[in-house]
């Protein structure tokens, strides 16, 4: 059986284990008792319940355990990710010879700011900063901020195809 059925058939117990306490209690609240059980069987089906129920207690508790060393997991790659892009853009800056201002507009720019919104974080004029971004597009041989855009995406999807792929990775 694979570790998702494990699972599953875990949950259908756990579903059956809290059928019988739930109707157990509204059947006595509501007054209706159906034919009365042996204690003998009655006490196993409460001690297979139980059982039930904490198994799935346990498997939960795993479950969530794994979740967060996987949100770890994924983080660290995140947080791994965001540093080669930083690295990638230093390299390329440095290619094009961008001054500090230029390459201050130039992140601002990837990162989707306006002309306006630009010139007023780095209290500049719209006009400084059009200059900047003209220059910043000859320096790269781009267009626009389009194509200086995909400049980016083109070097991360190429590096992304160069990582070696870990096993969870693989199809099969």
């Amino acid at each position: 059986m694979t570790r998702a059925g494990a699972y599953l058939a875990l949950l259908v117990a756990q579903a059956i284990c809290a059928l019988m306490f739930t109707s157990d209690i509204l059947l006595s609240v509501i007054g209706v008792y159906p034919v009365p059980l042996a204690w003998s069987t009655r006490e196993m089906m409460e001690v297979g319940a139980l059982i039930g129920l904490l198994l799935g207690l346990v498997f939960g508790a795993m479950l969530v355990w794994r979740a967060f060393g996987d949100l770890r997991r994924a983080e660290a790659r995140l947080e791994l990710a965001s540093g080669a892009f930083i690295d990638l853009l230093n390299t390329r800056f440095d290619e094009w010879g961008l001054t500090a201002a230029e390459r201050d507009v130039a992140l601002f720019a990837i990162k989707g700011l306006t002309v306006q919104e630009i010139a007023r974080l780095r209290e500049t004029s719209e006009g400084t900063v059009k200059a900047q971004t003209a220059a910043i597009y000859r320096k790269a041989s781009v267009s626009g901020r389009p194509q200086l855009l995909s400049l980016f995406i083109e070097d991360l999807m190429g590096a992304e195809r160069n990582l070696p792929l870990r096993a969870s990775d693989k199809v099969a």
